[in-house]
C-alpha cells in the first residue's frame, strides 16, 4: 500500500453555527460544499484550504463532550503552517480568539502557539 496525502480530516462540533463561523470566517478556510441529511440531523461542510480540500465539519445531535485536552488517547490538535505568527495572532486576537503564550519548538527554533475551536479542539498555528 502506498499512501499520497491525507485526504481530510473529519470534526464533529456541538454548535454547526458557532464552528462554521471559526473556520470559515475567523480561519479563512473555503466552503466547498454543505449538505443537511434530514435522515441523521446533521449538516457536513467540506473545507478548503488554498483550494486543497482538507476538513469535513459534521454537526451530529448532542455529541458528547472531548474528555481531556490536550493529552487524551486519539488525535492531539490540528497544526496550520503560518507565514508570521505574530501578525496572525493579532489578527485573531481582533477577532476575539486568544492564543496561549507563544513558544519555541526545541528543535526546530520555529515559534508555535495554539488557539482553540469553540469546541476547544486545540489547533496549533506554527511559524514557516
Amino acid at each position: 500500500m502506498i499512501l499520497n496525502k491525507v485526504h481530510h480530516i473529519a470534526i464533529i462540533c456541538s454548535d454547526y453555527k458557532k464552528s462554521k463561523k471559526f473556520y470559515v470566517e475567523d480561519l479563512g478556510l473555503e466552503p466547498l460544499q454543505e449538505i443537511y441529511r434530514d435522515e441523521r440531523d446533521s449538516f457536513k461542510l467540506d473545507l478548503a484550504l488554498n483550494g486543497e480540500y482538507i476538513i469535513e465539519l459534521f454537526s451530529f445531535p448532542k455529541p458528547p463532550p472531548r474528555n481531556t485536552r490536550p493529552e487524551a488517547a486519539g488525535l492531539r490538535h490540528l497544526a496550520f503552517e503560518v507565514d508570521d505568527l505574530d501578525t496572525s495572532l493579532v489578527e485573531l486576537s481582533g477577532k476575539g480568539i486568544l492564543a496561549e503564550p507563544v513558544r519555541t519548538d526545541e528543535f526546530t527554533q520555529k515559534k508555535f502557539t495554539f488557539i482553540f475551536d469553540p469546541d476547544n479542539l486545540p489547533i496549533e498555528l506554527y511559524q514557516k
